[in-house]
């Protein structure tokens, strides 16, 4: 392999967890195990690609044999910072570590908070608990429409979300209450994300609309993102990965589906040359984990499954391509919100041996070995493995 001549990829699909934690627990997901319940509430998966790849030889995964000949090399990836959300996963997977997870709010924001956004945005609000989103939008669509109030609601995570009718509030003008909350919630009262929500519909039938988009807190140290732009180096987002870092040294295409990422990405790889692709498939955890959705699940198992030859015939020979996850979201569990969880390590390529790689102790170590791919200077944290598999 001849390091950064080709394309480097991180692909996260969202929410995919394939384990508990050393401290799972502690974050009160005991028994929280994303693919392995998914598994076993179906009766084991069939994923043949996958399998081939190494998914199950460092987790047992019901269905998927522990035994094959890896084409991948393989293994799993603890969290070392604290939190369980998407931002504290992506910045951790870049090389950004936190010591104190992100202020959560399970019983609701400061009214005088709220106040204040009703205050600088000109509404009223509605809600302030920890909810369900399409439960929410059921329950105070109707005076939502009738006051023009904002939805407003948290859920485990770190998230002030925002949600507003297309047909009562204009997108532009949610996404400028966004921005408000966003300049509100930093110091003491800082939350990783704020999320704009839009729904349509009518009573009885609200259904959320793709116009989702979150405004996260920018990272607090320096990422994979900002030392490829400092080098020069090509950057492709594809998914919500711009929202995460705040736009810091990323744009991307947002997909409402895995499907449209999936087709993306092949895009990207069809005409590219030498850049780093940065990718969020965003269902598992928004569509089915966050719903508790086990067919719908396994239904996007398989069709990752199928499509993953479309994505090995495309790679080049010095192609470096990482499948992993940022956290769990177990749909068979009462909780619909994020778990503690390890994520599957699977990397891929033409040259790339396939070598296990163990348990590594932080997500940190894919950013490092892109890093390394690409000839950037060393990230923060994390250590590569970019000789273990190019030999």
């Amino acid at each position: 392999m001849k390091y950064g001549t080709g394309r480097a990829a991180i692909i996260v699909l969202d929410g995919l967890g394939i384990g508990p934690a050393p401290d799972t627990a502690a974050y009160g997901d005991a028994g929280s195990d994303t693919l392995g319940n998914v598994a076993r509430a179906v009766g084991g998966l069939k994923l043949p690609n996958l399998e081939k790849l190494g998914l199950g030889m460092d987790r047992r995964i019901p269905g998927l044999a522990p035994g094959v000949t890896p084409a991948a090399a393989h293994g799993i990836a603890e969290p070392a910072s604290a939190g369980k959300d998407s931002t504290t996963g992506h910045w951790e997977i870049c090389g950004v570590l936190l010591k104190k997870a992100f202020r959560t709010y399970p019983q609701g924001f400061p009214v005088p908070l709220l106040d204040e956004f009703a205050k600088r945005t000109g509404r009223g609000w509605l809600g302030n608990k920890a909810a369900s989103g399409t439960a929410i939008i059921a329950e105070l669509g109707v005076e939502h429409q009738r006051s023009g109030k904002w939805i407003v609601y948290t859920s485990a995570d770190s998230v002030f979300q925002v949600a507003a009718h297309e047909g009562t509030v204009p997108l532009d003008e949610l996404y400028r209450a966004c921005s408000i909350a966003r300049e509100m919630l930093i110091g003491e009262e800082a939350v990783s994300r704020v999320i704009a929500r839009p729904f349509e519909g009518t009573a009885g039938d609200y259904r959320r609309t793709p116009n989702r988009k979150d405004f996260s807190i920018a990272p607090t140290g320096t990422t994979l993102l900002d030392l490829m732009a400092d080098a020069g180096v090509a950057r492709v987002g594809i998914g919500k990965v711009d929202d995460l870092f705040a736009g810091r040294n990323i744009s991307s295409q947002h997909t409402p589906t895995n499907a449209a990422a999936y087709r993306l990405i092949e895009q990207a790889l069809d005409t590219l040359e030498t850049a780093f692709v940065f990718v969020n498939v965003i269902e598992f955890d928004q569509t089915w984990g966050h719903r508790n959705d086990v067919p719908g699940f396994h239904q996007g198992l398989r069709e990752l499954d199928a499509w993953i030859p479309r994505l090995v015939s495309r790679l080049q020979a010095d192609d470096l391509v990482i499948l992993t996850a940022d956290h769990g979201n177990d749909p068979t569990t009462p909780s619909t919100d994020h778990s503690r969880e390890v994520v599957p390590l699977l990397v891929l390529g033409p040259n790339v041996h396939p070598v296990p790689l163990g348990t590594r102790r932080t997500f940190a170590d894919m950013g490092q070995t892109v890093a390394e791919y690409f000839g950037l200077p060393a990230l923060a944290a994390g250590t590569s493995f970019l000789k273990d598999v190019s030999g």
